[in-house]
This record gives C-alpha cells, sequence and structure tokens, in this order.
C-alpha cells in the first residue's frame, strides 16, 4: 500500500515538475547559444581592429562567407631622410642593395621572419597581398632592422609612408581569414597560409572551429567614414531546433 501511496504521489509530482525543468533545460541551451555566439564575434572583432590598413576583403564562394586580413603584431616609425634627422641609418626607397635601416625610439616587438609593411593603399603598386611593400625581416640588433630584401626602392614611383610609419606583421599568422556558411555549418578560422592575391578560398596553413552549426551574413564598407571602414557581420547559432543571432558592426581602421 504504501508503495502504491508514493507511486501515486510521484506521478502527481512529475506532472508538475516537468515544465519548470524543461524550461530550465532551455533556459540553459539558449544562454549557451547566445554565449557562443558573442565569443565568436568577440574574438572576429579583437583580430579585425589589428587588420593591417586597406588589407580586409570579402567574398563568398561555395556558399561560404569569407572575410579576410592581414594581421599585425606592432608598429613604429622608420628613420626616414625627411623626418629632420641629420644622422642614422635611413630606409632606402631608392637602393634595393640597402637592406638596413633604424626604427626611431623604442623598437616595436618584432623578430625575424616577420613582416615590415609600409603604407598599404591595397591598390596595385601599394599591394601587402602582392607583396610591392612588404619585406621580410633578416634580424634585429637594437634599433638596426635587416631586410632579407628591399622591394620599397623597387616601387615606381616610391610609396613612403608620409609620416614614416611601419606595421609588423607576424610571419606565424600573416593572412588570417574567416570562413562561415551562409547555411547551417561550421564558422573556421583560418591562418598561416601565406598571403594572395587576389583572395581565394584558404587552404593550407592551420585552421580552427570557432562554432558548429552557425550561419553568417556579411557586408563590407571599405570607406564608410573617410578613411574608416566598416564591417557587418549577422552570426546565427542553431541547437536543439532554436537559434540565437547576434549582428555585430566593426569599426575598421584604414588609415596607413
Amino acid at each position: 500500500m504504501v508503495i502504491v501511496i508514493t507511486g501515486i504521489l510521484a506521478g502527481i509530482v512529475a506532472v508538475f515538475i516537468t515544465k519548470p525543468v524543461e524550461g530550465y533545460v532551455d533556459s540553459v541551451r539558449r544562454a549557451e547559444l547566445t554565449d557562443a555566439a558573442d565569443v565568436a564575434l568577440r574574438r572576429i572583432t579583437r583580430d579585425v581592429r589589428l587588420a593591417l590598413p586597406n588589407s580586409l576583403r570579402v567574398m563568398s564562394s561555395g556558399g561560404v562567407n569569407y572575410i579576410e586580413f592581414i594581421i599585425t603584431q606592432s608598429g613604429g616609425r622608420y628613420r626616414d631622410s625627411t623626418d629632420g634627422s641629420t644622422g642614422g641609418d635611413f630606409l632606402s626607397f631608392t637602393d634595393t642593395t640597402d637592406l638596413t635601416f633604424h626604427v626611431l625610439g623604442t623598437p616595436p616587438t618584432m623578430a625575424a621572419n616577420d613582416f615590415f609593411v609600409i603604407y598599404n593603399l591595397g591598390v596595385p603598386g601599394s599591394d601587402a597581398y602582392a607583396g610591392n611593400n612588404r619585406a621580410q625581416i633578416a634580424g634585429i640588433v637594437g634599433n638596426t632592422v635587416t631586410l632579407a630584401a628591399n622591394p620599397f626602392a623597387a616601387q615606381s614611383p616610391p610609396l613612403p609612408s608620409p609620416s614614416s610609419r611601419f606595421q609588423v606583421v607576424p610571419g606565424g599568422l600573416r593572412a588570417v581569414t574567416y570562413a562561415c556558411p551562409a547555411a547551417a555549418g561550421n564558422l573556421m578560422r583560418h591562418w598561416n597560409y601565406g598571403f594572395n592575391s587576389p583572395q581565394v578560398v584558404p587552404g593550407g596553413g592551420s585552421s580552427a572551429v570557432l562554432a558548429t552549426n552557425a550561419t553568417c551574413s556579411i557586408d563590407y564598407v571599405s570607406a564608410a567614414t573617410g578613411r574608416n571602414g566598416l564591417l557587418y557581420i549577422g552570426l546565427t547559432l542553431t541547437s536543439g531546433g532554436e537559434s540565437v543571432t547576434l549582428f555585430q558592426q566593426i569599426h575598421v581602421d584604414n588609415s596607413p
């Protein structure tokens, strides 16, 4: 008799507990979806804000949306003959055999095999993907940088930075691509596959999954305000038959 009564009471209690438990499980799933989407968009935003000016580009191919840019790790100023200096080792824009120069102030974070980029405009003659304003660093001693080659002196006409600025691209990352399908699939990050001109689907290098069951919509205006671009991303993640969609607008600094 006790067992029968206990079973009846358990059945009655279960009726009242089922819905709250289901509601809790649903809330947890929705919170996890929102958190995963937020983390993915924050990761993309952090990387895009390190993009080399005028290097961000987008394309769609095979049902996948691609965002590509060359990522930087630091920057500074090089010694130039027009900056008022009366001595030091100037970066040459006329002699391709002159491979050394001084950086001004405390040298930024850079090492051998990183890349040194000047005044990237993203146009023919000044395109880091093509390599005519990008040089690999062979070595650094104090404030003296030695390049593996000097492509800046081969530019016609020469295109030095008006403010003698440069950016450093890490050799172990180089270009980065975020790939997100227009239909449900994996949101991927690709890096260290080299420099491609023009943009192609990334191959080789390293890759990682940022989110699963993801779909994306993207749009990019390279000159939304002067030299500032605006990247728009709509990211949708799906789980358990439910979806969450987050939108992000990312400021892109295109001042070289």
